[in-house]
């Protein structure tokens, strides 16, 4: 049997990227790359998302990383941004609440207004301080407020004296003593000492008490009447400050009032700030306090008193007067404050104190009228975001709340600022796993998250998308000032995006691998003196990328060499075959060969795969080697029953095995264990298997290829040596340059089949048998020795089973 029909020719295993398509010299001829290449999907999907203003239509963003999806959303903003006419921006305050000091207030002004109304409130303070002080220290003034304590002191003073001259006509004296008035009887015109009163007889002392009593009652209500015209004085003195006060307040307010009167929120605040100027006269007389050096507050403060004028502090929460339309945020850490703002404290001897001037907007609130992008994977990941987030975007409003306090935690002094209203596109960038989960477990997604724009990791290789690589690698060279890409370099650059899609009808979306790529081809270019960057550079590039990463390839490639992991590449062993595996070992993948074997022996156990008996399989590669029963059992089995007990193992496996694409190479080493034909070492084997025993294709062929090549260079090609992989893989061949030169010399070789038959007459040289009509196969084939064996067996498991059910029908019941 010719093996030789089965053989891939060199021009099928890797595409190669002619630079006689490109009609320029250099890069440098090139117009940068300006749209992006190969997403009209998810390009299409951003510009309805983004124009559509509907509640709800937020965006997606799924696709792997490098694919650009967030500089094609920014690019397709900034668009939509010009197109539009210029939107009406707004700053937001927060304003000190009169009612509830712990709810401060938030109002909204045209953009650039906040810092304006900042200053003039604050202008405001100071000019009231100034005129006040100045009003209250005029000689007018002194004079009103000089007669009017006079007048209260000369009333109080004689509703003293004239019950000092009624307590003396009834025999007392009335003296001033630090605990108070006292009535002190009067003996022989002197003041009576306690000897003299007790020498009195008890009449006497009785009519004193007597007459005591009612000066003592007449003397209470004379000091309720100086109580009464303090009182009064006390008014007339505060009607005076408000009287003198009034002008000067109503003329500075007057003007703030009619600029604000189109916004309530605003001309409420001023009219209770007029309010509370006027309640308050005294802050203005005294003179402002300095602050503390290292504290920051006066000394007042500092005993622990609010400040006096925090009514008049006005917090510019969102400032937009630097803003040139729509607000496109990028939050790269959206942790719960960064998010959704936070209240700020101060430590102050032991305690924390907060007000409205320490509130901080969030991404959220700065993104208010415009666009806010999110990593899906961060939102999902710091603590309390996602659900906040999904409540402000279907209620429209930002609350500024302590995590502390979501988490069940005690917050210190809570406000509770009033909350923001927002109009916000929130557009959220992960990947398409991620978008899964959410759809299936999170029902408010669908209804808060309506667009999903779907970035392609790959797209075709048209000479359309061949000249935008092109365009783009002069983007990255404009960009990054790198030295100009010839010809030869660009195409270098696309073969390698076509091994990097594993197609070679495709090129990867991937661009950040690209630029990488395109970064490091250029470096090495420099370390050579080149003015440009060639494919030699690039291919220099590409093996010092490989060389960085593959030293668990190369470990694992010693221990093969040296026997440590046993792998024959040469003769022919019955039931045995060398697997091909992919090696994941964090940013690296590599392919390197297993020894796969099969025992059978009589029985009724089926195909056993020991790796699912120990636990080291995963339930793809348990499903593959279940497809072996199926195709055992309608190949061999119509005529008798699969009698018949196989263990496959995978030698020298001590972790996971995960896949299907070595069920083929274990269906080969279970037909030749059956049939005793012995399969050549020398040929690798890769290849998934359906139950009508059809090749299908499998992923990493490139990488399985390469890794049995290199264990077979290790010990020195010999002409025979080959890998056999499914025909449907010939379009993802991106071979090395080493293993495509290998096999144009004939060295090595490829083989692609597409059946089991196929691979077996190619694995052992018989050939395999096509079944007749009437059930049987040809004698000598393949097919007609595992049948053969297979009736053998059955036989015999009959033979054995019959004895011992006569010996059990033979005992008594």
């Amino acid at each position: 049997m010719d093996i030789k029909k089965y053989e891939v020719p060199p021009d099928k295993l890797y595409w190669h990227c002619d630079p006689a398509i490109f009609d320029f010299d250099c890069t440098q001829d090139l117009a940068p790359l300006r749209e992006f290449i190969g997403q009209d999907r998810a390009i299409r999907a951003i510009e309805f998302g983004l124009s559509m203003n509907r509640a709800g239509y937020n965006i997606y963003v799924a696709g792997l990383t490098g694919t650009g999806k967030t500089s094609v959303v920014k690019a397709y903003i900034k668009k939509l941004v010009e197109k539009r006419p210029a939107q009406q921006m707004e700053d937001w305050c927060y304003l000190y609440n009169f009612t509830d000091p712990d709810r401060p207030q938030i109002v909204n002004l045209p953009r650039g207004r906040g810092r304006s109304f900042r200053g003039q409130i604050s202008n405001l303070r100071q000019k009231l301080q100034k005129e006040l002080t100045k009003a209250f220290a005029s000689e007018e003034y002194a004079t009103q407020r000089k007669k009017a304590m006079e007048e209260s002191q000369t009333r109080r003073q004689k509703l003293l004296e004239e019950m000092a001259e009624e307590a003396q006509l009834q025999g007392f004296q009335l003296q001033t003593t630090p605990a108070g008035p006292a009535l002190v009887p009067m003996l022989e015109g002197k003041p009576a000492t306690q000897a003299d009163y007790l020498a009195l007889d008890k009449s006497a002392r009785k009519e004193l008490e007597k007459r005591r009593d009612g000066l003592l009652k007449k003397l209470q209500a004379t000091f309720e009447k100086a109580r009464e015209l303090e009182s009064q004085t006390a008014e007339k003195l505060q009607g005076t400050d408000q009287a003198v006060a009034d002008f000067t307040i109503s003329r500075l307010f007057q003007h703030l009032l009619k600029e604000y009167k189109g916004s309530p929120g605003i001309t409420q605040y001023l009219d209770d700030l007029k309010s509370f100027t006027i309640n308050n006269l005294d802050i203005f007389k005294e003179k402002e306090e300095p602050r503390h050096p290292v504290l920051g507050v006066s000394a007042s403060q500092v005993a622990g008193d609010r400040d006096p004028f925090l009514p008049f502090q006005v917090n510019v929460f969102v400032d937009n007067s630097r803003t040139e339309g729509a607000p496109v945020i990028t939050e790269s850490n959206p942790n719960y404050a960064n998010l959704f703002g936070k209240i700020e404290r101060r430590f102050l001897f032991g305690g924390y104190i907060s007000d409205h001037t320490m509130l901080k907007a969030g991404a959220l609130q700065l993104a208010h009228g415009g666009y806010l992008l999110l990593s899906a994977n961060e939102v999902l990941t710091n603590p309390g975001v996602w659900p906040t987030l999904k409540r402000a975007i279907k209620t429209g409003e930002v609350r500024i709340e302590d995590l502390s306090e979501q988490l069940g935690l005690i917050a210190p002094q809570g406000l509770r600022p009033e909350p923001m209203p927002i109009n916000v596109k929130v557009i959220l960038i992960g990947d398409g796993m991620l978008y899964q989960l959410l759809s299936m477990y999170d029902e408010d997604f669908w209804e808060i998250f309506k667009i999903k724009a779907d970035f392609a990791f790959q797209v075709d290789r048209t000479r359309k998308n061949l000249k935008a690589f092109a365009a783009f690698i002069a983007g990255c060279c404009q960009e990054g000032e790198l030295h100009p890409f010839d010809r030869s370099g660009v195409a270098r650059v696309v073969e390698y995006a076509s091994r990097t899609a594993g197609d070679q009808e495709k090129l990867s979306s991937r661009f950040a691998w690209v630029k990488e790529l395109v970064e490091e081809a250029e470096y090495w270019a420099c370390q050579n003196g080149a003015s440009r960057v060639t494919a030699q550079h690039v291919e220099k590039a590409i093996e010092e990328r490989r060389f960085r990463h593959n030293l668990p390839d190369e470990q694992i490639g010693e221990m093969i060499a040296r026997g440590t992991i046993m792998i024959d590449v040469a003769g022919e062993v019955v039931g045995q075959v060398n697997g091909l595996s992919i090696y994941s070992v964090g940013d690296v993948s590599f392919g390197k060969p297993s020894r796969i074997t099969c025992q059978t022996f009589l029985g009724r156990g089926g195909v056993i795969n020991i790796e699912r008996e120990s636990q080291l399989s995963g339930r793809i590669h348990d499903k593959g080697v279940l497809i072996l029963s199926g195709y055992m059992g309608w190949k061999y089995a119509q005529d008798k029953p699969l009698s018949l007990s196989a263990s496959l193992c995978f030698e020298q496996s001590y972790e996971g095995v995960e896949g299907d694409s070595a069920s083929s190479t274990e269906l080969y080493a279970l037909l030749s264990s059956l049939s005793g034909a012995p399969i050549k070492q020398n040929i690798a084997v890769t290849g998934s298997v359906n139950q009508k025993g059809e090749i299908q294709p499998i992923g990493g062929v490139n990488q399985k290829i390469e890794g049995f090549f290199q264990v077979c260079q290790a010990r020195e090609l010999n002409g025979e040596q080959g890998v056999m992989i499914p025909r449907r893989n010939l379009r993802n061949l991106m071979l090395r340059p080493e293993v495509v030169d290998a096999v144009r010399s004939g060295k090595f070789h490829v083989y692609a089949v597409s059946t089991i038959d196929e691979g077996i007459e190619a694995l052992t040289g018989v050939t395999a048998g096509r079944r007749r009509k009437d059930g049987t196969y040809p004698g000598g084939s393949i097919n007609y020795q595992v049948d053969e064996q297979l009736k053998e067996m059955a036989i015999k498991l009959k033979a054995f089973s019959l004895p011992a059910a006569e010996e059990k029908k033979e005992k008594p019941a």
